[in-house]
Parts: structure tokens; C-alpha cells; sequence
């Protein structure tokens, strides 16, 4: 699946267009295009075959013809063309992040910074801070980036790994001659990030699997072949690796191969002080080497004394001996959630429209919905000034008079200015059903002062959920300063909710932060931040993350029931006051 590589080259071929001065609506439009192929339910390739290209979002004649030639040949002639007409150099600034197009012009035009090798050495000379808007903070922020993209360990978001090891599962659970399979790993614990991706499959016959495996079509190049284990490398770069191993060795496998290595060396030393001893073939009793446990993962806890142990709470992390004592928590299920509270439509800076985000929500049975398009200061994305509010309220109206079976609340996702004040005054927000406050700008903030800010918003009466509280994008921003542990205890006396932000490349609350507000008392929403309708399955890297935190639906403000929801947000029950308001 080429979805990622596409939407990359998409996003590319805007950077350089940005720096060249291109039309803004130029630039957009590519962007635009590579944010719905991001969101593509299915693979581009499997579009491009229909010969419907055209029909994604954003995509017109042009960018599917260019496509169309990438899909085919690889390359994109139009690419390397830019790439050519672009100063050498200025394009691999790109590749830093933090550094968009309009910095790596700056520092071009400034300084003549044209290579990573030019900026570290101006950085480190103290020369970017002579620079408009570029300060001390951003000066150090640079260097940090430059040396985590040299330490890059070619990990994969969740996001990424877990749809394309679905797909190579699936493959591997109809081949002749697999009993069982899963995944393991990293993968399966829900991590963030992920390295390898980790399959095991149980046969009487392993190598016979492992020569079909390492003879898929998908794979690119075979990186190892043996008799237990083919390990081979996608067209995506992603290097899978497959086990294989008796069924009776099944469970002791999957447990030993899922980790982590800390968990792992727990358990290990929890049996030998039983008088077993547990590895990936099994569990054996110590005075006699004689196999007890190892068909199934149950079995293997069972025998050590513990109840069977979550894999997203396999860290080391104090979940052995609450498997002892019998309090493992009773983790969130997506099943647990009732609505989605936090999605974008085409009035700010969504793909798809009001009644579409809607449909998709009632496709999945939420038993509400809360529609949060962005505040009037982020006008690069169209966000709702008063006027625009009132149409939107009226037309949500008009969509719970047509759907009765789902509730759809008006909210906003308002910006928190560097004071801590809001977009909107407290008149103008009390009127939303759900309000989220997060920021957007000024992200270079020192400790003390970004603090302040928060906790000034989140103390506002009217805010009931703090978005993306960390600020980071994986890979590419690091989590700004901020002392999160005041704005946790703040969140728990104020009532206000934290969000562990479903979109891969957030994640954000963390699965450690998100432990912390279920130990001060405070709630997390678990919320997709969808900006078309196929990115609210998203949610379920949300629940990952929340289920490593050791979140439980009690935890969880969209896991209540909608009575119950706008009862805890201080709501009336009904909708009519949105007719006294339109």
C-alpha cells in the first residue's frame, strides 16, 4: 500500500513550491490532496486501477495524472524537476523537523544556509537567533531536531505498522499449513512507535510456512530464510519478521515473543522462585525439565500464580504484581466508547462535510457526536467567526431534527493565546454543548510561562476538555516545556477533561500521562480528531494508548452515556435550547 509514499511526495512537491513563492492556493491544493490520501480507506493503487483517481478529495486532472506516474514508474519526472529548480540543499532542511519551507527560505536568504551541515554550524555559532522570530529557545529546538534525525532508529508509527502488519497477518492466516497467528511484539503492546513487525504463526509443518511467507508478492527483498523464521522487507520499507512454531509451544511463544524484555525478565524470575522455568517453548518444572504449560498464554501466567496479563500492560510497570493480588485494572474497549467528541468538517479545516462526519458517526452507533471546527484566530484553516458559528449551530438544528437516533453537540476546538485567554469570550463559549481549548502557537514557550498559560484556560469555567495537552507530533516536535503534572491537578479540581488524541502522529496525551490524570482523579477523553470520515477509525490507536495507561472506561468522559455526559459537562439534557440560539 503506497498511500504514505504518496501523500509524502504530495506534501514534498507543496514544501518546494512554498519556497519557490508559488501560489498559495497552488500549495494548498497539493497539501490538500496528500491529507485525503492519508485518509484513504483502501489502497491509492486499488484506486488507480479503477482509474478513479480524480475521485479522491483534492485530487483533480493534474495530481492524478502525476499519480498515475508515480503509482507506475516509481518516480515523478515533474519531481525531480522542482527538486532541480530548488537550491540544492534547501529541500534536505526540509527533512529537519521543525523546519517548514518559510524558515528554510529565511535562513537561505539570510545566511546562506543551503545543507543541515551550514544550519548546525549556525546554530551552534548562535548566528539563527540574529533572525527575525528566531530566538535562543527555537535556536536550541534546531539543534535538538538536527541530532534526533541523525538518531533516527527507523521506527514506524502505530498508525503506519499496524494496518500494513493487519494486512500481512490475514495473508498469513490462509496459508496452507498455519494454525494459528498474531501479532507480537511491540506492535501488539500498542506501542506508539514501533521497530520490526513481529508475526507468529503455530504449524506442524514450519518451514513449509516460512517458504510461502518469504514467497509473497509483497515482499520487496528477504532479509533471512530459515527453517522457523523468514524475515523480509516491503515496497513501504517496513521489515516484517515471521515465527513460526509448534502449536504446542503456541502460547509460550506468543507471551515470550509480545515482551517486553522487562516484562519478560519478571515473570522469569516470579517462576524460577515457584520452581519453573518459562521461555518461548514453554513452561517446565524445574526438578524434572517436564513441559506444564505452553499451549496458550492463559496457561503461562496460570501456572506462575497470575491472572492473564493485558500486552498493553506488559512494561514492567507494576502489572505482575497486580496480577498477583488480583487488581489488574478493567482496561477501556473501543466498544466502551458512546461518541466521538472532537471532529472537524469542511467549515474549518475538515475534508468532508457537517452531514457526512455526521453519517459516518451513526455508521459506527455512536450514540452522539460532537462537531469542534476550529476558533476565528486560526484563519489559515477557516475558523468560525461569530457569523459563521450561528449558520453552523443552525444547520446542527436542522441534522438533529433529521437524525433522531444520534445527538450531535456544538462544540469548538478554541485556541489558547499566549496569555491563556481564549478566542472566544465566556458569553460566546457557554453557548457551545463541548468545549476543547488547546494550542496551536507559541509552542516555544518557556516552562514557567507556557504552565501559566495552560492553567489559565484550563481553569476557564467553560472549557471541558484540554486538546493534544503536550503539543508533540511525533518524529518531527517534541512536547513542549510545560510542568504537567500542575496542569493535571488543576484538570482534576476544575473538572476538566484531558484528551489522549487518537491521530497517530499524537498520541497525545501519552500512555505514562494518561496513567498519571487516572491517578489524580482527573478524566481523559479519548477523541479521533477527525478531519474526514474515514479517519474516525482512528480511534482504536487512542484506545491503545489509553489501555497502556491503564485507563478504564470509569476514567473516560466518552464513555458515559449521553444523559450522564451532559449532566458531568453542566448541559440541559435536551436540545431546545438550540432553537432559542439559532
Amino acid at each position: 500500500m503506497k498511500n504514505a509514499e504518496a501523500a509524502e511526495l504530495l506534501q514534498n512537491i507543496a514544501d518546494m513550491l512554498e519556497i519557490k513563492g508559488e501560489s498559495p492556493f497552488r500549495v494548498r491544493a497539493y497539501r490538500e490532496a496528500a491529507r485525503a490520501i492519508e485518509t484513504l480507506a483502501e489502497p491509492i493503487e486499488a484506486v488507480a486501477e479503477r482509474d478513479e483517481l480524480e475521485e479522491i478529495p483534492g485530487v483533480g486532472e493534474s495530481i492524478a495524472a502525476k499519480l498515475a506516474e508515480y503509482l507506475e514508474t516509481g518516480t515523478l519526472a515533474y519531481y525531480e524537476d522542482l527538486r532541480e529548480q530548488v537550491r540544492p540543499g534547501l529541500a534536505e532542511l526540509l527533512e529537519v523537523p521543525g523546519i517548514g519551507p518559510k524558515k528554510a527560505k529565511l535562513f537561505y536568504e539570510q545566511l546562506g544556509i543551503d545543507s543541515i551541515e551550514k544550519l548546525e554550524k549556525a546554530a551552534r555559532e548562535h548566528k539563527l537567533r540574529t533572525l527575525p522570530r528566531i530566538g535562543p529557545k527555537t535556536e536550541e529546538g534546531i539543534l535538538n531536531a538536527i541530532e534526533r534525525l541523525r538518531g533516527r532508529s527507523g521506527r514506524t508509527p502505530l498508525g503506519i505498522a499496524l494496518p500494513a502488519a493487519r494486512e500481512f497477518l490475514e495473508i498469513v492466516r490462509g496459508l496452507k499449513d498455519v494454525r494459528q497467528a498474531d501479532l507480537a511484539g511491540s506492535l501488539r503492546r500498542g506501542r506508539d512507535t514501533i521497530g520490526d513487525l513481529d508475526l507468529l504463526a503455530s504449524s506442524d509443518d514450519p518451514a513449509r510456512v516460512v517458504d510461502q511467507f518469504v514467497a509473497l508478492p509483497g515482499a520487496k527483498s528477504i532479509l533471512a530464510h530459515g527453517p522457523t523464521k523468514g524475515t523480509i522487507v516491503t515496497a513501504e520499507h517496513l521489515q516484517i519478521d515471521l515465527r513460526v512454531v509448534k502449536p504446542e509451544e503456541y502460547g509460550a511463544a506468543l507471551q515470550y515473543f509480545t515482551g517486553s524484555k522487562a516484562h519478560n525478565i519478571h515473570l522469569r524470575a516470579l517462576a524460577e522462585a515457584a520452581g519453573y522455568k518459562v521461555n518461548e517453548y514453554g513452561v517446565f518444572r524445574t526438578s524434572d525439565d517436564r513441559r506444564v504449560a505452553g499451549e496458550t498464554e492463559k496457561g503461562v501466567y496460570q501456572t506462575v500464580g497470575l491472572e492473564w496479563i493485558p500486552p498493553e500492560l506488559r512494561e514492567d510497570q507494576g502489572e505482575i504484581e497486580a496480577a498477583a493480588s488480583g487488581d489488574l485494572p478493567d482496561l477501556v474497549e473501543l466498544a466502551d466508547i458512546r461518541g466521538d467528541l472532537h471532529l472537524h468538517t469542511d467549515w474549518s479545516d475538515g475534508r468532508d462535510s457537517l452531514e457526512q462526519m455526521v453519517e459516518a458517526a451513526r455508521a459506527r452507533g455512536y450514540e452522539y457526536v460532537v462537531i469542534s471546527d476550529h476558533s476565528v484566530s486560526m484563519g489559515f484553516v477557516h475558523g468560525l467567526t461569530l457569523e459563521r458559528i450561528q449558520e453552523q449551530r443552525g444547520r446542527i438544528v436542522e441534522l438533529n431534527e433529521r437524525y433522531p437516533d444520534i445527538r450531535i453537540l456544538h462544540g469548538t476546538e478554541v485556541n489558547i493565546r499566549a496569555d491563556g485567554s481564549l478566542d472566544y469570550e465566556d458569553e460566546v463559549l457557554a453557548e457551545f454543548d463541548v468545549v476543547t481549548a488547546s494550542v496551536h502557537s507559541g509552542m516555544g514557550m518557556d516552562r514557567e510561562r507556557m504552565t501559566r498559560r495552560i492553567l489559565r484556560a484550563v481553569r476557564n469555567p467553560h472549557v471541558d476538555i484540554l486538546g493534544h495537552p503536550t503539543g508533540r507530533i511525533l518524529g518531527k516536535r517534541e512536547p513542549y516545556e510545560v510542568d504537567l503534572q500542575a496542569v493535571i491537578r488543576a484538570a482534576a479540581e476544575s473538572g476538566t477533561a484531558l484528551e489522549i488524541n487518537a491521530q497517530p502522529d499524537r498520541l497525545d496525551l501519552k500512555d505514562t500521562d494518561a496513567r498519571l490524570v487516572a491517578e489524580a482523579g482527573a478524566m481523559v477523553a479519548i477523541n479521533s480528531d477527525a478531519h474526514s470520515v474515514e479517519q474516525l477509525g482512528l480511534l482504536e490507536y487512542g484506545i491503545a494508548t489509553a489501555r497502556r495507561g491503564w485507563i478504564e472506561r470509569k476514567h473516560v468522559l466518552n464513555a458515559l452515556p449521553l444523559e450522564q455526559l451532559l449532566r458531568r459537562l453542566g448541559r440541559p439534557t435536551t436540545p431546545a435550547r438550540y432553537a432559542l440560539a439559532a
